[in-house]
């Protein structure tokens, strides 16, 4: 006589008949936590008032996703980014900040508050005075990146926040400008002869024109230096 092979998944589907009650009020249960947990963790990140600092397990925090404040100023200036309170942000924030935010908390047991996040400022709701990181205050000026997302910055967006930094580089730039427009100039335009005298009475007045366009843009437009905008939460800077 052939003994009858085990069906697995229908011995499976008995064993969970008999508590399926249960089972079904748990599972609800579960999936109402987590849905409850995202809205609470999606509001601290949308309107959340910023905390000092987040009490970490810092074994269980991975190193080289601290940074402290002095390097995220840094890169924030080279870059001319911002970092400002998540509530500014205007992007949407993807599925998986909020679940890697959701693990940290249940690895930690807490609440994790005082989101910020680094990015462009187009990507700011800013006051009228392209890769963003979610970040989480440590305390002692130190910040946990949970999230990067979005496509990586423009390789040149460095070169061309540079003139940006001081007005020791502006002037630097107008400089360079100044000198590759007076070379252009053809060769005795204003006399017959060109002459080293001539050359610099034409780059002083090309300088001081460029100048002046640069100025007129700036205060126009309410620009300022990175240094100045790196955290501040004002769009005229």
């Amino acid at each position: 006589m052939r003994l009858k092979r085990t069906n697995i998944e229908a011995k499976l589907a008995k064993a969970k008949a008999k508590d399926s009650d249960q089972i079904l009020l748990e599972v609800r249960r579960l999936l109402q936590d987590d849905v409850e947990n995202r809205d609470r963790i999606k509001k601290n990140m949308d309107g959340g008032s910023p905390t000092a600092v987040n009490a970490f397990d810092f074994d269980l925090l991975e190193t080289n996703r601290i940074y402290h404040l002095d390097q995220i100023r840094t890169i924030c200036i080279d870059y001319r980014l911002r970092f400002l309170d998540s509530k500014y942000f205007k992007g949407e924030i993807p599925v998986e900040a909020v679940s890697k935010t959701k693990r940290l908390e249940n690895e930690h047991h807490i609440e994790v508050k005082g989101f910020k996040v680094v990015a462009p400022s187009k990507l700011f709701r800013l006051e009228d005075k392209d890769d963003p990181l979610l970040f989480v205050p440590i305390g002692n000026n130190y910040f946990y990146l949970i999230h990067k997302w979005g496509n990586d910055l423009h390789p040149f967006r460095r070169v061309l926040a540079w003139p940006f930094k001081s007005i020791v580089n502006l002037a630097l730039l107008i400089l360079a400008i100044t000198y590759l427009c007076t070379a252009l100039l053809p060769v005795g335009l204003f006399s017959r002869e060109a002459t080293n005298g001539q050359f610099w009475i034409v780059f002083f007045f090309m300088f001081k024109s460029i100048a002046a366009v640069v100025l007129f843009y700036g205060v126009a437009l309410g620009k300022d230096f990175n240094p100045a905008i790196w955290n501040s939460r004002y769009l005229k800077t």
